[in-house]
C-alpha cells in the first residue's frame, strides 16, 4: 500500500469543494474497533478534525465515553439498535447533521458489532448523490479478533459478511495466539476473502493512518449485481443483551474483588461483551470493559455529575450491558447479576 498523505477536506487552495472521506469499521463484538480507533487518532496532526460516529448495541455508552477522553473534535452516538437496518436512515441524519456543525477533515463510523456493511456502504453511496459530492466512502475496514474469529465465525453470518465485504482486513489480538492458530485463522479468512489485503495491527500499538485512510473504496459503487443478503436476513436472531444494575456502597477494592469473582464464572462461549460502568462512594468511576473471558477497568475523567450523585448518597452503581449467543444471555446475566447483588432490568 502506498501511504497516502493526511489533507483537510473543507477547501481547496482554488476554492473548489472537497468531499469528507468516510472511514466505517466493522467488526464482530469485542474484536477491538474501538481501541483500534483510539490508537488511530493518537498518531494524527493536532489540527486534523475527526468526528466519530458510533453506534452501540443497548443504552449504556461505554465506547463513546472512551472516545470522548481523546483527541476526537466531537462524538456522535446512536444507540439501542443496528443503524444498518432496525435504525436506518438515522446514519444519513446524523452525517448531514455532523457536516453542517463540525465541517470535520474525516468521519470515522465504527458500527455496531452485528452491522452488514454492504447496507452501510449503500447509505453513503445514496449521500454521495444526494448531497452532489459532500461526502465520499473512503474505506470499509475489519477488525478481526485472532483470538476469538474461528470460534465464532461459525455460527455468526454477521462475522462471515463482515470479512467478506471490506476494503482491509485488520488482523487484532494475534500476539496472544501461537503462529500455528494465527495460520489457521489466516486460512479462514483467506477462504472467506482471497483477494482483499490482510494487516496485522497490535491492539493499543495500532495501525498507521496512511495505511487505513485514503484507500478511495471501490465497493459496493452500483447496487446491481450485488449477491448480498441486505434485506430479509434478521442478523440480530445472533446477538441478544440484557441490562444488569446495581446502587451498593462499599469500598473499592472490595467492588474490583468482586467484579474479577464475577466476570470469571461467565461463559466466554456464550458470552462475547460485558461493558458499562462502575460509580463508586468514593467519587471515582470506572468503565468495565470484559471480552471473551478478559477485561480491563479504565478511569473516567468527564462524567462529573454522575459521580457527585452517587457521592452525595453514599452509594456506588453499576450498569453493564451484556451481550453474547441468543438464549444463553439472560441466564448469564441473572448469575452475574446474582453474584454483584444486583437486578437484571
Amino acid at each position: 500500500m502506498t501511504p497516502v498523505p493526511l489533507a483537510t477536506t473543507n477547501g481547496s487552495v482554488d476554492g473548489t469543494k472537497k468531499a469528507i472521506p468516510i472511514t466505517v469499521f466493522t467488526g464482530f463484538l469485542g474484536s477491538g474497533k474501538t481501541t483500534t480507533i483510539l490508537s488511530l487518532l493518537g498518531q494524527l496532526p493536532k489540527d486534523y478534525n475527526v468526528v466519530l460516529l458510533k453506534n452501540e448495541f443497548g443504552d449504556v455508552e461505554v465506547d463513546s465515553q472512551l472516545a470522548k477522553q481523546s483527541s476526537l473534535t466531537a462524538v456522535s452516538e446512536i444507540l439501542n439498535g443496528c443503524m444498518c437496518c432496525i435504525l436506518v436512515g438515522q446514519m444519513k441524519n446524523a452525517l448531514l447533521e455532523i457536516r453542517d456543525k463540525f465541517h470535520p477533515d474525516r468521519i470515522i463510523i465504527e458500527t455496531s458489532g452485528s452491522a452488514f456493511p454492504a447496507t452501510l456502504a449503500f447509505q453513503i453511496r445514496d449521500l454521495e448523490k444526494e448531497t452532489l459530492g459532500d461526502f465520499k466512502l473512503d474505506a470499509i475496514l475489519t477488525v478481526i479478533d485472532a483470538e476469538n474469529f474461528t470460534g465464532y465465525e461459525d455460527t455468526s453470518v454477521t462475522a462471515k459478511m463482515q470479512a467478506q465485504y471490506t476494503d482491509l482486513i485488520l488482523i487484532n489480538k494475534w500476539e496472544n495466539i501461537s503462529e500455528r492458530q494465527l495460520d489457521i485463522v489466516l486460512d479462514h479468512l483467506f477462504t472467506l476473502n482471497d483477494a482483499t489485503p490482510k494487516l496485522r495491527c497490535s491492539g493499543k500499538n495500532g495501525v498507521p493512518p496512511s495505511l487505513v485512510f485514503g484507500l478511495d473504496s471501490k465497493l459496493f459503487l452500483d447496487r446491481s449485481g450485488q449477491d448480498l443478503p441486505v434485506g430479509g436476513l434478521d442478523h440480530h436472531n445472533e446477538v441478544e443483551t440484557a441490562t444488569v444494575f446495581r446502587g451498593f456502597p462499599g469500598p473499592l477494592d472490595h467492588i474490583h474483588d468482586q467484579n474479577c469473582a464475577a466476570l470469571a464464572s461467565l461463559s466466554a462461549e456464550s458470552i462475547y461483551r460485558v461493558k458499562g460502568f462502575i460509580t463508586f462512594a468514593d467519587d471515582k468511576e470506572v468503565i468495565l470493559n470484559w471480552a471473551f473471558g478478559r477485561f480491563e477497568l479504565v478511569p473516567v475523567s468527564d462524567s462529573k455529575g454522575l459521580r457527585q450523585e452517587n457521592a452525595k448518597r453514599g452509594t456506588a452503581s453499576a450498569r453493564l450491558t451484556v451481550m453474547g449467543e441468543r438464549g444463553e444471555v439472560k441466564k448469564w446475566a441473572v448469575r452475574l447479576a446474582s453474584a454483584l447483588g444486583a437486578v437484571v432490568i
